[in-house]
């Protein structure tokens, strides 16, 4: 048998999503033009897919701190963070973010997958429980496979049954690490963190929040889900990432626990990879600074949600119940969404296309992102080119009003 005999059926399943025309997993960005502008297939977008919350992929300082680390120290580190790949820049990049989330500690990974699967499966040992939320991101799935920890799952966003988990726990030796995210990649919604720090204080456990996609997003200083709860105190590690709202690429995580040096030599996914090249580091150096020092970007970012999210609303599509930077489009099935992804690609709007079993809903999703830097006319151009697609299968029928009235 084939080594990858064992793949047929994924192989069949991509076969029947790219007989459309196009792969959508395989889509090319010829050429980016602006945080919300690309050309694809020769034909100019509108980027409505990227996770760019905040724009500051052409933040001409970020370039300009690139740029110049590049010219200064080279292209790359060539080591791991526990051999020569730890500069002096790497350093002040943990100094900041330390001082950014108001934590003693700070590690910098060099992508956020590794971040979620190096801090989760090290701290939890042969002893101890990870309670995780259901509709966790994978690379926090792939963590527990690769911990020792007994791992139990608790339904998403569902605090009472969090609770129930934890009671059933009471008397077992070995530590609780409740692990959840700040808002959800798949629907946008967030996790309720005032009720999941009440019960981690009570039962004794610690938590985790992967702050990915809120870092940046929520917060009056742009800390996550955590500080717009108001329960920072409570989260024993915070995990992110520099792909999302500070445009490059790279995790973090930050902790007031003592003794967390100790993990840059017991955490495996730290010690055995390059660290991140003088350039990231200083790009994403300067973007905390400005996610630090300019609010504005963020509030742009949500009228901007509120432009979108509502513009879909009223045209009649079901949405994630929750307003945030990632709407989510539900379709009735993966032929129609495949079809109306490509037919928005062909019409000049991409977006991401989401199909089960990697939709936590079973249904498959058009996933939209919110940047900072779209347009009013950009994020009605969408709406409107997005409502007439679905209009013409018969997903919606006609809006209530116009999303430009």
């Amino acid at each position: 048998m084939s080594l990858l005999k064992r793949f047929d059926a994924l192989i069949q399943a991509h076969k029947a999503v790219s007989r459309c025309g196009i792969d959508p997993f395989g889509v090319k960005l010829e050429r980016v033009l602006s945080p919300t502008r690309a050309i694809v297939d020769g034909r100019p977008v509108i980027l409505a897919g990227t996770n760019n919350y905040l724009g500051l992929t052409f933040h001409p300082d970020c370039i300009a701190a690139a740029a110049e680390a590049a010219r200064r120290e080279g292209t790359g580190t060539t080591g791991s963070r526990i051999a020569n790949g730890s500069y002096a820049l790497h350093k002040t990049l943990e100094e900041r973010l330390a001082g950014f989330f108001e934590r003693r500690h700070a590690m910098v990974f060099s992508t956020g997958y590794q971040a979620n699967l190096g801090i989760i499966s090290t701290i939890a040992g042969p002893d101890d429980y990870l309670i995780i939320d259901s509709d966790s991101h994978a690379s926090i799935y792939d963590a527990i496979r690769l911990s020792s920890a007994t791992v139990i799952r608790f339904k998403h966003n569902d605090a009472a049954d969090l609770d129930k988990r934890l009671h059933r726990l009471s008397g077992r030796p070995g530590n609780k690490v409740i692990v959840v995210e700040g808002i959800y990649s798949m629907l946008g919604d967030q996790a309720p963190l005032r009720e999941i720090a009440e019960i981690k204080r009570r039962h004794g456990a610690y938590l985790v929040v992967d702050e990915a996609h809120s870092l940046g997003v929520l917060g009056e200083h742009g800390r996550g889900l955590g500080e717009h709860a108001g329960v920072e105190g409570d989260i024993d590690f915070v995990v992110g990432t520099f792909s999302k709202s500070l445009g490059a690429v790279g995790g973090l995580c930050v902790s007031d626990m003592d003794d967390f040096d100790v993990l840059r030599v017991a955490c495996r996914p730290y010690m055995f990879t390059a660290s991140l090249p003088p350039s990231v580091i200083a790009s994403v150096t300067t973007a905390l600074e400005v996610v630090r020092t300019d609010s504005s970007r963020q509030q742009r970012l949500w009228r901007n949600v509120d432009t979108l999210y509502d513009g879909l609303d009223l045209s009649g599509f079901t949405l994630g119940r929750q307003k945030s930077p990632v709407i989510a489009v539900h379709l009735p099935d993966q032929e129609t969404a495949v079809r109306i992804w490509y037919e928005l690609l062909e019409a000049g709007v991409y977006v991401n296309l989401a199909l089960p079993p990697a939709t936590p809903t079973g249904t498959p999703l058009l996933r939209c992102s919110v940047c900072a830097d779209h347009s009013r006319d950009e994020l009605e151009t969408i709406v409107e080119v997005l409502r007439a697609i679905a209009q013409s299968h018969g997903v919606i029928g006609a809006p209530a009003r116009s999303v430009r009235a």
